[in-house]
């Protein structure tokens, strides 16, 4: 195993719902520290590095989420199951039967949501959807003061998906859980690692933000401290490259290279900056998509809108099957992303920004 498959493992291994990232961001903080010029938090929880160049200015700023989908505990019936509230756009059909891990004070507790067996159902309930308010998880605790004191739980506590990273039969597929937004967290890693042996005309900020599933909010208090010029998201794209899905739908495929988001719920990238990216993925030979959404949201929206504004783009790996337990990425994509992103930052001088953000 390398070094970049070692840390993509141990990210998404991690169990880390929005608004409880702390075992990500320890990776991130060991990751980041010794490479760059300062490392700090914002007031909720966003780490924020630096990596001083030639200049102060201009500010780039890099960003990838922590914050996976989750649950938490809603509260614990008289027989000790855990009623659960989602966090996260979660589709009931993807909870159902699934095993968790309960992030308690006394360490993880593993549980499944529970099913009824098809034996006894009758034929019309075998055609429904279940709803997540009728689901619960089982926890394997004999009443309501055995799941709270030999087991811990208590209300409010974090639940994450429990899926572990695999090498999906051949060495470029990788199957794990939360690559929306390990994925994005690693991007940002590699591409400091990477400019750390160059000489950059600017300072760049890679910033690991928290719970962008339930409203971008790490992008917001993060982006006001940082002030960009410019903004580069970085995230799980979605692919649709399997059955059921159209190209309507979404466009990218796995293999064939990142995608520039050109439309999604929550921004419009700026043109001349994806002009800039498809100049430089040219002349690097590096493949490039394009997906267009209706739907999705991630942390460009808040780069793009900070302050007095900044040019902003989203750069995606694609990825099979988010928000679910299990996803599926191409190595290769995320190692043509590291280059691309790396290369396009060695050409973000003030002359080059300032064309970026002036509208004639």
């Amino acid at each position: 195993m390398d070094r970049v498959q070692g840390l993509l493992e141990e990210l998404t291994n991690a169990y880390g719902p929005s608004g409880f990232e702390g075992p990500v961001r320890s990776i991130v903080e060991r990751e980041l520290k010794p490479i760059c010029n300062e490392l700090k938090t914002d007031g909720v929880g966003s780490l924020i590095s630096r990596m001083d160049g030639e200049s102060d200015t201009p500010r780039i700023m890099l960003a990838g989420h922590m914050d996976e989908l989750g649950l938490m505990v809603k509260f614990i019936t008289p027989e000790g199951f855990i009623k659960f509230q989602t966090i996260g756009g979660w589709l009931d059909q993807s909870l159902i039967n699934q095993r968790w891990k309960i992030l308690t004070k006394n360490g993880s507790i593993s549980g499944v949501t529970g099913i009824k067996t098809v034996h006894v159902m009758e034929p019309e309930a075998r055609q429904r959807v279940f709803k997540r308010q009728d689901m619960f998880i089982d926890v394997g605790a004999t009443d309501q003061q055995d799941a709270e004191s030999r087991l811990g739980i208590r209300p409010g506590d974090p639940i994450a998906p429990d899926s572990k990273f695999t090498v999906l039969n051949g060495e470029d597929l990788y199957l794990a859980k939360a690559w929306d937004d390990r994925i994005g967290v690693a991007l940002v890693i590699e591409i400091m690692r990477t400019l750390k042996k160059k000489s950059i005309p600017n300072t760049v900020y890679g910033v690991a933000t928290v719970q962008e599933e339930i409203g971008l909010r790490g992008a917001h208090t993060s982006s006001y401290q940082v002030a960009p010029d410019i903004g580069i998201s970085l995230e799980s794209g979605v692919a649709s490259d399997y059955p059921g899905i159209t190209k309507d739908e979404a466009q990218e495929k796995l293999g064939d290279g990142p995608s520039i988001f050109l439309h999604d719920n929550s921004m419009l990238p700026n043109l001349k900056l994806r002009d800039l990216f498809l100049n430089v993925a040219a002349e690097n030979k590096i493949p490039l998509q394009f997906n267009v959404l209706s739907g999705y949201g991630e942390d460009g929206a808040e780069m793009q809108r900070t302050r007095g504004g900044a040019p902003s783009i989203n750069i995606a790996v694609p990825t099979r099957y988010l928000h679910s337990h299990n996803g599926i990425i191409n190595r290769r994509d995320f190692d043509y992303a590291v280059d691309l992103v790396s290369s396009v930052i060695l050409k973000l001088d003030a002359k080059t920004v300032d064309y970026l953000k002036a509208f004639d």
